[in-house]
């Protein structure tokens, strides 16, 4: 498929969309503000019909180009019945890393966005239910992010509460 989706919603969303397509995959790099707007498009107009959420994720370009925003957050979408897939890629600053949350338009996002926020710390605005998945509350820090370090010690939390 020759960018048909990618071209598709450059023509319904101007600006807030952009063509990142490389290595033969559709990847559209979308405005925060406008994602669920997008994502909502995507799912519900029937020539699109990306009736699943195949995974969300971020990735911390933190010691890359300064003049980029810090990090990318992705969204991976598919059309069993029109058997396509995209790439969303939304691009947040470091101080504050918020997008908005697309679990409930695919709720199989529900615990992936969960996992980026305790690895990287990217708040889903709008998630239910967004808390730590992997790592204690106590847990200080995000540990996917580049500038985590590796040598860090978290103090030991103690559950006696949780013992019989």
């Amino acid at each position: 498929m020759a960018k048909i989706v990618i071209d598709t919603l450059i023509k319904k969303f101007g600006d807030a969309v952009k063509d990142g397509s490389a290595l033969g995959d559709e990847v559209a790099i979308v405005d925060a503000a406008k994602l669920v707007e997008v994502a909502t498009f995507l799912k519900e107009d029937a020539a699109m019909a990306f009736d699943s959420g195949m995974f969300v994720t971020a990735t911390d370009r933190a010691y890359q180009d300064q003049s980029v925003p810090r990090f990318e957050v992705l969204f991976q979408l598919r059309s069993l019945q029109k058997r396509h897939r995209i790439r969303l890629k939304v691009l947040v600053e470091g101080e504050n890393p918020t997008v908005p949350s697309l679990m409930g338009l695919w709720p199989s996002f529900n615990w992936q966005e969960r996992e980026t926020y305790d690895m990287y710390g990217i708040n889903f605005e709008g998630h239910p239910d967004l808390r730590r998945i992997y790592m204690y509350e106590e847990f200080v820090g995000y540990p996917l992010r580049k500038d985590y370090p590796k040598d860090k010690r978290q103090p030991l939390v103690r559950r006696d509460d949780l013992v019989n």
